[in-house]
């Protein structure tokens, strides 16, 4: 039976870097991005150098939330080993001077596009064995960011979300695996995207980043690990895995009962 990796915002930055990086491994992919001359120009590329793999590509917007159920239905027919959710993007500002379409757009990619991708994966596969859903936060997931309140906020969401989906998964004895990668500032379209410009430097702006390819790598250290959370320490950009870093209540007394 072919398996396949399925990876979300594939047209650029992390995904893109993360596709190669999993076409190298020999893994058969699934590709989704808004952007469809670029996920077929990557298809091309990587068709070259690893012709016998399968690369499926699937042009989406992903706040077209309501469609979301209908794009996993697209799939059934593949076996979905490993799913990673990393279409996102960032809206930089003072709260008081953000747009609202631009905010709900956010909150549609980075919060219910992960959602509802993560749990009709979740339904699926909670009992294949080899399975894995990663999502990817941001090391401002983990800390308030000024300027970047509500982008924080959402990959909160995200992090948290997915850190107590590993735990749920655990305590009931699932085969299938979460987990969540926490970049801190990485080279791509992010910085000019968030902060609504034409160009956007790095070197200035932080001085210390890594590249979308140092990402893909420190991903697949987490893919390779049995631990939930892969983190970039935002001061001095370590790379670290870890268990879950948020309080989880487990087997508190206090817990309402499920059985």
């Amino acid at each position: 039976m072919k398996k396949y990796t399925v990876i979300t915002g594939a047209s650029s930055g992390i995904g893109y870097d993360t596709a190669k990086a999993f076409a190298a491994r020999g893994k058969h992919l699934i590709l989704i991005a808004r952007r469809e001359d670029k996920l077929h120009q990557l298809k091309v590329d990587m068709q070259m150098q690893f012709p016998s793999l399968e690369i499926v590509v699937i042009p989406f917007d992903l706040t077209n939330t309501q469609q979301i159920e209908g794009l996993f239905g697209q799939l059934d027919d593949y076996f979905i080993e490993t799913w990673i959710n990393n279409a996102g993007f960032g809206h930089y500002g003072l709260i008081k001077e953000q747009t609202l379409a631009r905010t709900i757009a956010m909150m549609q990619l980075n919060v219910e596009a992960v959602t509802l991708l993560s749990i009709l994966y979740v339904q699926k596969y909670h009992n294949v064995e080899g399975t894995q859903l990663i999502n990817i936060s941001s090391a401002g997931g983990y800390t308030m960011v000024p300027a970047a309140v509500s982008y924080c906020a959402t990959k909160f969401y995200v992090s948290s979300f997915t850190e107590g989906l590993a735990l749920e998964l655990r305590q009931t004895n699932s085969p299938l695996q979460a987990k969540v990668l926490a970049p801190a500032a990485t080279q791509t379209e992010f910085g000019k995207v968030a902060n609504n410009g034409e160009e956007y430097n790095y070197e200035q702006a932080f001085g210390t980043y890594h590249t979308s390819e140092e990402m893909a790598q420190f991903l697949l250290e987490l893919y390779e690990s049995n631990e939930i959370v892969g983190f970039v320490d935002r001061e001095i950009f370590s790379f670290v895995l870890s268990d879950n870093k948020f309080a989880y209540a487990g087997s508190k007394s206090v817990n309402q009962r499920l059985d």
